[in-house]
């Protein structure tokens, strides 16, 4: 099979590689479509705990072409997205029910090989068939929906609340389509790149700017959600929460970034600074949301590329052109 690979910090090329075989519990899918995201420009510097070489793509779906002996409850050609979340199932953090935190997380492109191919092998138990309704090719979509989904549990966000996201790339959107459907009162969106503000104003946000500076509102917001991961950008959110608010880091920071926070206005205002990483217990109530239309695939995916494209593709999604960039096997 054709397949990306990623063999060095920097280095990508197209391969062919053996067609895989299922394990026990595992299916092979035919991969439809697999989206990019920040996190894959990570991995591509060898962050996130990736392992190279590796077969990058943690966002895909396709139809099943094999199953293993023990699988049950999937067949071959089901339609399916994929979770690429792999936990041990022992430590702890397993135990209480936080797969997300795992010791030894894996994931699906991260850690093993992933959509970036003809086919992939996933666990059965992380396929989510798909309803009628739903595209295979938009539903590349469902996973990072469902880290916003987990973004949303995070939050707990209340009736009426005033929300401010930095960030109109797909996941700060994404976010804002969830807020406007938790009841908030107002989302304002900061982003610098003049076409996702456009999007971001075309998708119903109550105010788009280049700067929160430029926004009359000297109390501050309820809620603000970081889905950048520039230190700039954390820091001014930092500086915006009103009193009793919550601060999210939901965007992927490299891991040396900083941002400075003060311990009293902390205490003195009550304020919840909180993080959600990727997908915990939300793949199937996103397929859900996907399928009852939370999100136009129209206005998210603004790409398609074939896979030998894959290095115009994240050349593409680096520059911060358009929305989700998908390739195509």
């Amino acid at each position: 099979m054709r397949a990306v690979l990623i063999e060095a910090p920097g280095r990508i090329s197209l391969t062919t590689l053996s067609d895989p075989a299922p394990g026990p519990r595992d299916v092979v899918v035919g991969v439809a479509a697999c989206g990019l995201c920040g996190t894959d420009l990570h991995i591509l510097q060898g962050e996130c705990g990736a392992r190279l070489p590796i077969v990058p793509g943690h966002e895909f779906a396709g139809e099943i072409v094999a199953t293993g002996a023990r699988v049950t409850g999937l067949a071959v050609g089901d339609r399916v997205a994929v979770d690429p979340s792999l936990y041990c199932q022992e430590c702890r953090y397993c135990r209480l029910g936080r797969g997300n935190l795992c010791d030894r997380r894996g994931a699906l492109g991260v850690t093993v090989p992933g959509g970036a191919a003809e086919y992939a092998v996933a666990p059965a138990a992380n396929c989510a068939r798909l309803p009628e309704q739903v595209d295979t090719r938009d539903a590349p979509l469902i996973e990072p929906l469902s880290c916003a989904v987990r973004g949303y549990d995070v939050l707990g966000s209340r009736l009426g609340a005033e929300v401010l996201i930095y960030g109109a790339g797909t996941m700060g959107l994404m976010m804002l389509e969830l807020a406007k459907r938790t009841g908030a009162a107002s989302v304002d969106i900061v982003e610098i790149n003049p076409a996702r503000l456009a999007t971001a104003r075309s998708l119903g946000c109550t105010r788009a700017v280049r700067s929160a500076k430029e926004l009359d509102q000297p109390r501050g917001w309820d809620v603000v959600v970081d889905a950048t991961g520039d230190a700039a950008a954390i820091q001014d959110g930092l500086r915006r929460i009103a009193k009793a608010g919550t601060f999210l880091q939901f965007g992927v920071s490299a891991a040396t970034t900083t941002a400075v926070i003060e311990p009293h206005r902390v205490y003195s205002h009550e304020i919840t600074i909180t993080g959600s990483m990727a997908v915990l217990h939300s793949y199937e109530r996103a397929v859900g949301l996907f399928a009852a239309g939370v999100l136009d695939p129209a206005v998210f995916i603004t790409h398609r590329l074939p896979l030998e494209h894959y290095p115009e593709a994240i050349e593409r999604f680096a520059s911060g052109e358009g929305q989700k960039i998908v390739v195509v096997p």
